[in-house]
């Protein structure tokens, strides 16, 4: 968000102020706080701002459903730091809404949704396509409102892109009736956002920090445990320069892939349930977890009670409600990871720890992820590493959510921020190709590549539309296995191999991309898979390619849920395919 100034609106008399309509005050409003794109579907109630929009200067992208068009937004404001804007109708438009604002409220990205809202005189009426909006999204919201006086509207727009983007961030939704949107009143200077109740703290105290620092100095066998928040603070560049200094190892959350290099000795890659064995292993044998932006979420804890028994914990986040809610915390230290780590570089001392990187190395050499490479069958972590090596981990990846979104996160090496776009608290299916979108237009230049799982995809394909209006090359990578993969997966290790409406008859996904008017590529063959993916990243329309892969391969490792980090499943596998 542009970052709001004091004006001399004191000064200035009202009398001589532009008077425009609510619409008209909306579109302004966007513009001032720097929204060139934005995404969203017309209806009855939206029709005047929509009005206005059509001479704005504003890319505005129609989804072809609104769901899609929210998990746009989100993957807009994930790939390029942004503010997501997302406009609808009322009643079913801003119910389609809910999934798409609760993915971005569990995964703290920027957003502000407008939608439209009968009459306020209606309200309450059970009027034609009336929903109560904002009691339906509350839950899933950072902040929401509903405008019931013109003289609020600029003000809240205004307060909705601050509270969106400032501390933890998340989603903001503003709820408008139609006759506000036609009112008349006049256009208000820009002036400072004054909100008592909210005050996020960015600056960590400096003793905390200290004492933090003491504690990183005496460690011996420390861990580095960075979250989406180093990402969406911007702070890779301080959280790579503070493990340099001190000398730490470094392991990542499935959202803070990327915040770190992997191809880094330092790096332990992810941890948890689907994390690599040397990270879950450092993890339970560490003295010290300095936590960065990250909330310690069951996915990466396993049993709690036996989560890190030997270590200390510091925990830095921006979000005090985060800190100690799942772990008791030695040393907590509220604020930006971007200035808490600048500031805690300046603190620490280069330790060695042959020691602990020496067993970290045998860890590594004892269990690196694997998968039986010699099968004539196209595996995916083949695919998924086919693809690594034919962008050079230079491509924005974007996935769904399942199976192909662990071998993604274990198999494609993650190397820069905000290159790796996917559902992670929510678990969001159907999130890949609508969110790609997002992340291609707002980096035109850059290769965007949708990884999907075949139950993915089918939630949401039809947003293959949309890039094939507007033209975008982005490229979509199909993992079919023809299941509900970690579906499938879990009701073979838990469910006695009773696949129950686990398995779906899936179209020709290829022939579907055709008839949409992109690329469609089958490939059967694994001798296919590295010209099909050449062949696919020259193209300059939306181009899709089916890839027929094993059909009951499985994640490993697999922390079970209520086992602890160590008690991982999979690495006898590994052993019998050393």
């Amino acid at each position: 968000m542009k970052k709001l100034s004091s004006s001399d609106s004191s000064t200035q008399n009202p009398s001589i102020l532009p008077i425009k309509s609510g619409a008209e005050i909306i579109v302004a409003t966007l513009i001032e706080q720097g929204v060139e794109t934005m995404f969203g579907y017309p209806g009855g109630v939206a029709l005047p701002l929509f009005d206005k929009l059509y001479d704005a200067p504003i890319n505005f992208i129609i989804p072809r459903h609104e769901q899609g068009g929210c998990h746009m937004a989100d993957g807009f404001a994930r790939a390029s730091g942004k503010t997501g804007v997302i406009l609808t109708t009322s009643g079913p438009g801003a119910c389609n809404l809910v999934t798409g604002l609760a993915t971005a409220m569990m995964d703290s990205v920027p957003m502000v949704a407008l939608t439209a809202q009968v009459r306020t005189d209606l309200i309450g009426n059970d009027a034609f396509q009336e929903a109560d909006t904002t009691g339906i999204t509350r839950p899933v919201t950072k902040h929401n409102m509903i405008i019931k006086d013109i003289k609020d509207l600029q003000r809240s727009i205004r307060e909705a892109f601050y509270i969106a983007s400032t501390g933890r961030p998340g989603p903001v939704l503003i709820d408008i009736p139609v006759d506000i949107e036609v009112a008349k009143y006049p256009l208000q200077p820009l002036e400072e956002i004054s909100l008592p109740g909210y005050k996020p703290q960015e600056k960590g105290h400096h003793r905390q920090i200290k004492m933090a620092a003491e504690m990183i100095n005496k460690s011996e066998r420390p861990v580095l445990y960075a979250g989406g928040g180093v990402i969406t603070d911007n702070a890779s560049e301080e959280l790579r320069e503070f493990a340099k200094k001190a000398n730490l190892p470094v392991t990542m959350t499935l959202l803070g892939l990327g915040c770190f290099d992997q191809r880094e000795p330092h790096s332990l890659d992810m941890l948890g349930m689907h994390g690599t064995a040397y990270a879950n292993f450092a993890v339970q044998e560490c003295d010290l977890m300095i936590a960065v932006g990250a909330r310690f979420d069951d996915r990466v804890t396993g049993k709690l009670k036996t989560f890190a028994p030997n270590a200390k914990f510091i925990h830095i986040d921006i979000d005090p409600s985060s800190i100690s809610k799942n772990i008791n915390v030695n040393i907590p230290v509220v604020g930006s990871a971007k200035y808490t780590l600048g500031e805690l570089t300046k603190e620490v001392e280069f330790k060695e720890r042959k020691a602990w990187f020496d067993k970290i190395a045998d860890w590594k050499k004892r269990y690196p992820l694997r998968y039986d490479a010699k099968s004539t069958n196209i595996k995916p972590q083949y695919v998924i590493e086919q693809i690594c090596e034919a962008t050079k981990s230079e491509a924005i990846i974007v996935t769904g959510v399942g199976q192909h979104q662990m071998w993604t996160a274990q198999f494609y090496k993650h190397i820069k921020p905000r290159h790796f776009i996917t559902s992670g608290g929510l678990g969001t299916m159907g999130y890949g190709l609508p969110a790609a979108i997002g992340a291609q237009i707002a980096m035109p230049g850059a290769t965007v590549i949708d990884i999907d799982g075949d139950s993915s995809f089918n939630m949401t394909m039809n947003e293959l539309c949309t890039a094939v209006q507007y033209e975008l090359p982005i490229k979509v990578c199909i993992i079919n296995n023809g299941h509900m993969g970690m579906v499938r997966q879990w009701q073979q290790l838990f469910y006695g191999k009773r696949y129950s409406k686990s398995s779906l008859r899936n179209p020709e996904f290829a022939a579907v991309a055709q008839a949409f008017g992109a690329v469609g590529i089958t490939v059967d063959k694994k001798s296919e898979v590295k010209s099909a993916i050449a062949k696919m990243l020259a193209e300059k329309r939306p181009c899709l390619v089916d890839f027929k892969v094993e059909r009951e391969e499985n994640v490993w490792p697999m922390v079970a849920t209520g086992k602890s980090l160590h008690e991982m499943d999979g690495l006898d596998i590994f052993d019998s395919m050393a």
